[in-house]
């Protein structure tokens, strides 16, 4: 078995999580990833490194799990002999990788402009807040300020008076997944017509793209969607609703769905025949969702899982992270897997879901300690011999 990206270097010059959460799942897929990190380390070391709860030797949760399968090399940019040496890694590298803000990249001579001269070949992928031109495309972003202004904070949350961003921070992961969709196309491109590029990714671009069909819908009628909290606009029932120890989720999408559950529930109020089809369910949805409510709320969420299942009728508990994470499909999936640590022992962090037939090897490496691949970088991909590289660490141009 192997790694479909294998024989692709990359250099990840990303910090925080849209970028290395990119670099995460190309270095997973098998591309060599070179972290190229100040010689101080990239900020993300930092983060709940000393929170005894979330950290693991010295390693917090953000490191741990974003910078699995790649190495460490230390690298001043800023001066000029550490930029020859990024320079040299260009010319034996496939992609750069980076999130740093607009303009940073061209001030540092590390942009596609700069490094085309040097690679002709070479494929270019930022992720930034809002792209690399228009008109405010130097504006600061962050997670909640994309889901903010992406418009799909309005229609998250019970009611339109407390905007909800979303529980996981999909501005970030989705600049991530699309980094990695745009790095694998100029990948390809480059494969068929010859020539390497720049792939521009805005945080801002990829919530608009996730709009999709609502954003139309608001073309074609003009009106603002409201938040309807966990229901539905067109299909009912479909919601979640209190049970004995929990919730659970009951999605009836089809009017076969719905026969099969007033089936089994038994309820009279139910068995009108109007609600057979969805218009009279969707104009009586406070009603059908109340008597829901109520007669959820006798029994366990267990209970009701088996019970509607056993009909196929959609329905899926809402899971604490502590029981996605046990659930038998997550685990079958090898969707939890072992990281281990490069002063021994693992951790328990989500897997790669990306399966593929043939090459499909599931293996991890540990995040690295800094700088702990400089000195092996150097020598084995570039030629340096061991006087050069001690010169530079003296100067304290790589470390």
């Amino acid at each position: 078995m192997s790694k479909p990206l294998e024989g692709i270097r990359i250099l990840d010059l990303t910090h925080m999580l849209s970028g290395p959460y990119a670099g995460m799942i190309l270095a997973d897929l098998g591309a060599e990833t070179i972290k190229v990190e100040p010689l101080t380390g990239e900020g993300t070391r930092a983060l709940l490194a000393k929170d005894p709860r979330h950290s693991f030797k010295g390693m917090g949760a953000y490191f741990l799990t974003l910078n699995r399968n790649k190495q460490s090399v230390c690298i001043d940019l800023k001066s000029e002999q550490g930029l020859a040496v990024f320079h040299d890694l260009v010319r034996e590298a496939d992609v750069v990788l980076d999130n740093f803000s607009a303009g940073v990249p061209q001030k540092l001579k590390i942009d596609y402009e700069h490094l085309k001269q040097i690679n002709p070949l070479i494929i270019t992928c930022s992720v930034s807040g809002f792209g690399q031109d228009g008109p405010n495309y130097q504006r600061p972003a962050f997670d909640q300020v994309v889901q903010g202004i992406g418009g799909g904070m309005s229609i998250t949350g019970d009611n339109a008076e407390h905007p909800t961003r979303a529980g996981i921070p999909i501005g970030d992961l989705g600049g991530g997944m699309f980094a990695v969709m745009g790095v694998l196309a100029a990948l390809q491109a480059r494969h068929s017509k010859g020539h390497g590029q720049h792939v521009d990714i805005s945080m801002l671009d990829c919530q608009i793209s996730m709009l999709n069909y609502m954003a139309t819908m608001y073309f074609l009628s003009g009106e603002n969607p409201e938040p309807l909290g966990n229901g539905h606009f067109v299909h009912v029932p479909y919601n979640t609703y209190r049970t004995a120890d929990g919730f659970i989720i009951v999605a009836v999408i089809f009017d076969s769905f719905w026969d099969n559950l007033v089936g089994l529930l038994d309820v009279e109020a139910l068995k009108d025949p109007k609600y057979k089809t969805q218009p009279a369910r969707l104009a009586d949805k406070k009603l059908i969702d109340g008597i829901l409510n109520e007669l959820f709320a006798t029994r366990d969420t267990a209970h009701w899982v088996e019970q509607l299942s056993s009909v196929r009728v959609p329905c899926a508990p809402v899971n604490r992270f502590s029981d996605a994470l046990a659930d038998p499909q997550v685990r079958h999936r090898k969707m939890v897997v072992e990281i281990p640590h490069p002063q021994g022992g693992t951790v328990e962090a989500p897997g790669n879901p990306i399966k593929l037939s043939a090459d499909d090897e599931d293996s991890y490496s540990p995040p690295p300690l800094l700088g702990e691949h400089t000195d092996a970088v150097l020598e084995r991909v570039l030629g340096y011999d061991a006087e050069r590289i001690a010169a530079l660490k003296n100067q304290r141009i790589v470390g």
